[in-house]
């Protein structure tokens, strides 16, 4: 239905069933269809090439998050320095709506301690009692991590054990925790499962454990998950 539509401005109908059934075409009013998604591959590809300007977004960088968060504190009402909107935006994930999040949180910590303006110390307290760290990975991405360095070698391990081992459904794990991991580096998917990468075990302040040489170029980064 929606082929006809987005190329000629046309929706044709079917009505009626069996020798009776007829097309009716109707014609439609110039529009422009916006698509989104988070799951480009679950398209058709005649769906997705009809679009005409392709646009991939990419997440914020830290200076843009920080300009985010000033407004934010503003709006709030919340005195925040330089440094303090640093440390809120370097660990937002690159997200404006985390970031917009972590503010809150931060103004609240603010003001049970009766702080008048927060800077990068009061910011990095608060964020550190909610178990974010400066990478902005939270509890959850701590703990699968270490699942996979202490109880597994570092890997490879399958994502079905990492979610009984978590105690959270499959989709949660692929959808929620790992696609920032793997922007970040610090784990690969590779054919026989999940694998930290060097800089995993270096963030988590663990050594490296001792490895088949067939497994180092994976923990070096040099191959693709």
């Amino acid at each position: 239905i929606l082929y006809p539509a987005m190329e000629d401005f046309q929706l044709d109908l079917i009505i009626g069933e069996g020798p009776a059934a007829r097309s009716v075409r109707i014609d439609l009013s110039r529009f422009t269809l916006i698509g989104a998604t988070t799951r480009t591959g679950l398209l058709t590809t005649p769906l997705r090439e009809r679009f005409g300007i392709p646009i991939r977004l990419e997440f914020y960088g830290v200076e843009e998050l920080e300009e985010i968060v000033r407004r934010g504190a503003r709006l709030l009402g919340l005195s925040l320095t330089g440094e303090g909107a640093h440390e809120i935006a370097r660990r937002a994930r690159g997200t404006p709506r985390v970031a917009g999040r972590l503010l809150r949180r931060v103004r609240d910590f603010a003001s049970v301690a009766g702080v008048a303006a927060v800077d990068a110390k009061i910011a990095d307290g608060a964020l550190s009692q909610l178990e974010v760290d400066g990478r902005g990975l939270d509890a959850l991405d701590h703990r699968y991590l270490r699942l996979i360095a202490v109880n597994y070698g570092g890997g490879p391990v399958g994502v079905e054990t990492i979610a009984a081992g978590l105690s959270e459904p499959r989709d949660a794990i692929e959808e929620i925790i790992e696609p920032y991991l793997l922007q970040q580096g610090f784990i690969a998917r590779t054919p026989r499962g999940r694998l930290l990468t060097a800089q995993a075990f270096a963030h988590l302040g663990l050594p490296l454990p001792a490895q088949p040489p067939t497994q180092f170029p994976l923990f070096n980064g040099s191959e693709e998950p």
